[in-house]
């Protein structure tokens, strides 16, 4: 039969009034089904995300009547820290540094502080801008203020702790809880003691915990799109920002390494979930972490660098931090700066010689003796430029040789490794001496005491002499290595009569030598504590086109790895007991505070509002004992991990917990002094967590019944906060009211 006889068939026609049956399980909106779930992983998106669908910006989806409860909780918050806080009118704990630190801002003087700068750069900023002109010494706790505007300085830390109050509402609303829970933590955060006295003084915890959250909340928004599709604009808004974040709350304070690790955590499980997705090629995922790798680590590091940046332009100036950086960091500052010298060092050379290891400055004397011991002249360090660092170099390879031989000299006789040498101090016309005397602060047998001894026109005798031995010298100089030149040669000084090397080490004189740093002459002296080189060098037998050389000039990264540095070194050194200090096992338990401030029995004391750490650590250990639990019975063969409810609040409680743990245990590390203000980062995640707790425990509860047991765990917090809000605002109270106050033994607050 041929093809077109071939009639085609037409399917049959559905019957009049037919309707066609409704599934029995209707697909929801949205609904992927194998296929289109495949096709959206592997475009990166959610396993339930459609391309197209709509969704809230970082998962933050809040009602009209909750923006404007959030406005209601900054009001309060508002009333609660700016309450007074002019009063104080005086320097409170540590606003002697900070408020310090703030003038040398404006007064652009050089200083080091342990902490990075942006907290003092925001609060140097608000002083700036009201007219402080630097010349209030925040010199010491209870100095009334004169023509500083500390209440400005003060409104920078209490407005970043009143804003802190409703990112911790918006982050616990995008980790899925309830707005009662939110609701609940914002109050407890509002109404929390030592938070409150934080951030109403000039301190730089309160910038910290700011950061802390603001990072918590981008995080928590980028985790939301991130489910949902990710390298569009709204997530590498959410990545950008939480990167920004984390550099400026590592640029507040170190403790900001911490939120870091948090986040850095965080990330690692995301690319660890996504490389176990076998939809994922593998060349999305390295797109995911080339994305959060230049988001989270690079980004955070440039803008903790440009802190850095801007703080080395404004502080252009010599100032009292010169001391402890190097000589060629010195030399970059305002009033600092050195002429070129002559590279040639000789018999008859006028010097300037600088200890290298301390960077305590220079060899240095003064009309002034030593009240014990042989009562010479002093000898000492000094960081700063001064007519009584001036020394010059005398032959003492012959006995009693003429003060001024090096002039009759037929040619130069530079300083070579073994010459016999002495040292005239040029104002006193003293020659560096030592001798079998103790000196006044090191008193141990094989320290001797460097003085300054003779007169004009007096020769010197044997105790004068030192035995120059080169050590090393500069790669860029090979002239160096034989004979002592300026910037080039590190060498020391031995005493020729009993071998001790001239030496100096971090130990001040008490007042009587201005606090200027310990000279001595050490017979077991420390290599390190034993160098010494030429700064300046002058002769009048060189020609004006001699060699000369100067201090290297230093780059950006230069300064910025040596200010590290000295951070670090600076931030290990305080190791001394404070009356305050406590340890970080006393912290959850809130055993001790801190005195900040008493005058006429009134006091500010840092203190917690003991209902929240108490209930916030109880969270924590419940926690620990219920996850402990689950992975007992996961080991025996129970499936509670299957559960959905159990999965998402483990998620977020491990999270919260993740945080907690990173933010305070690294302390039992430190040997430094540590204080209770250092627990307050890790206290927020600890409220964080309990509330977290509160949703688990009311999630089966009606929402009178939710909102009734908060409205109970409020109460009692407010009851808390009002029976020491005397020692916030530094209010009078009755001996009565302070003693019935003292819940703890430990507790050494007083009236």
């Amino acid at each position: 039969m041929s093809s077109g006889a071939v009639r085609a068939r037409r399917p049959p026609s559905p019957p009049p009034n037919y309707h066609q049956p409704v599934p029995r399980f209707p697909p929801k909106e949205g609904h992927l089904d194998a296929d289109e779930r495949r096709a959206a992983a592997s475009l990166g998106y959610g396993p339930s995300r459609k391309p197209g669908r709509t969704h809230a910006h970082g998962g933050y989806n809040l009602t009209s009547g909750e923006w404007k409860l959030l406005l209601v909780l900054v009001v309060v918050a508002s009333a609660v820290r700016l309450f007074r806080i002019s009063k104080p009118n005086s320097v409170v704990f540590d606003e002697v540094h900070f408020g310090k630190f703030a003038a040398r801002y404006i007064k652009t003087r050089y200083f080091v502080d342990v902490h990075p700068p942006l907290a003092k750069l925001l609060i140097t900023l608000a002083a700036f801008v009201s007219g402080f002109n630097g010349n209030f010494d925040f010199s010491e706790i209870a100095k009334g203020y004169e023509n500083t505007p500390y209440v400005a300085m003060r409104m920078v830390p209490a407005t970043l702790g009143i804003a802190t109050v409703p990112l911790a509402y918006l982050t616990l609303r995008g980790l899925d809880c309830r707005a009662t829970t939110a609701l609940l933590a914002s109050l407890l955060l509002i109404f929390e003691n030592a938070l409150i006295t934080q951030s109403r003084h000039i301190l730089l915890d309160s910038p910290l915990v700011f950061f802390t959250a603001l990072t918590v909340f981008l995080w928590v928004g980028f985790y939301n799109e991130d489910k949902q599709e990710p390298f569009t604009d709204r997530w590498w808004t959410w990545l950008t920002l939480t990167g920004l974040s984390l550099g400026a709350v590592v640029s507040s304070k170190w403790v900001g390494l911490f939120t870091i690790a948090t986040v850095g955590l965080g990330t690692i499980r995301q690319l660890w979930t996504l490389l176990g997705d076998l939809r994922i090629p593998p060349r999305l995922w390295i797109k995911h972490f080339y994305a959060r790798a230049l988001c989270l680590i690079l980004v955070p590091i440039i803008f903790y660098m440009a802190m850095f940046e801007i703080h080395f332009l404004i502080l252009e100036n010599s100032g009292e931090g010169d001391g402890f950086m190097s000589a060629e960091f010195q030399h970059t500052l305002g009033g600092r700066g050195m002429a070129d010298t002559f590279a040639d060092v000789a018999i008859g050379s006028k010097v300037t010689i600088r200890h290298i290891n301390t960077q305590g400055g220079y060899l240095h004397s003064h009309a002034h003796n030593y009240p014990g011991g042989s009562q010479q002249q002093q000898v000492t360090l000094y960081p700063h430029m001064d007519e009584n660092n001036s020394w010059r170099f005398i032959n003492a390879t012959q006995d009693n040789h003429p003060e001024m031989d090096w002039l009759n000299l037929p040619e130069l006789v530079y300083i070579e490794h073994g010459l016999r040498v002495r040292l005239r101090h040029l104002t006193t016309e003293k020659n560096l001496h030592s001798h079998d005397f103790r000196p006044p602060v090191s008193e141990v047998d094989f320290q001797n005491e460097a003085s300054a001894y003779g007169f004009p026109g007096y020769a010197g005798d044997m105790n004068d002499d030192w035995v120059v031995e080169i050590e090393k010298g500069s790669k860029r100089d090979p002239v160096s290595s034989r004979r002592v030149r300026t910037l080039g040669t590190q060498f020391r000084l031995r005493h020729a009569l009993t071998g001790c090397y001239l030496f100096s080490h971090k130990v001040k004189l008490p007042t009587w030598a201005y606090e200027q740093q310990e000279v001595t002459c050490n017979k077991n002296a420390v290599k390190a504590n034993s160098l010494w080189m030429i700064e300046s060098s002058e002769h009048t037998k060189l020609p004006p086109n001699a060699p000369k050389v100067n201090y290297r000039k230093l780059s950006f990264f230069d300064k910025f790895f040596e200010l590290q540095r000295v951070m670090w070194q600076t931030n290990a050194g305080l190791t001394d007991r404070h009356t305050f200090d406590s340890r970080p096992s006393s912290w959850p338990r809130l055993l001790r505070g801190i005195n900040f401030w008493v005058k006429d029995h009134r006091q500010i004391y840092l203190i917690g509002n003991p209902m929240i750490w108490w209930l916030s650590t109880a969270a924590v250990a419940g926690y620990i004992a219920v996850r402990g639990i689950l992975i007992l019975r996961a080991q025996r063969g129970y499936r509670d991990f299957e559960n959905t409810k159990v999965v998402k609040y483990d998620t977020l409680c491990g999270f919260l917990f993740m945080g907690w743990s990173l933010h305070y245990l690294p302390f039992f590390l430190m040997g430094r002094q540590l204080f209770l203000h250092h627990y307050l980062p890790a206290l927020y995640f600890a409220i964080l967590l309990l509330c977290a707790v509160f949703d688990f425990l009311t999630s089966t509860f009606r929402p009178r019944w939710r909102l009734q047991i908060a409205a109970v765990l409020i109460i009692v917090a407010i009851w808390n906060f009002s029976i020491f809000s005397p020692l916030i605002y530094g209010n009078t109270w009755t001996k009565g009211e302070c003693q019935k106050a003292r819940w703890l033994r430990t507790w050494d607050f007083s009236w």
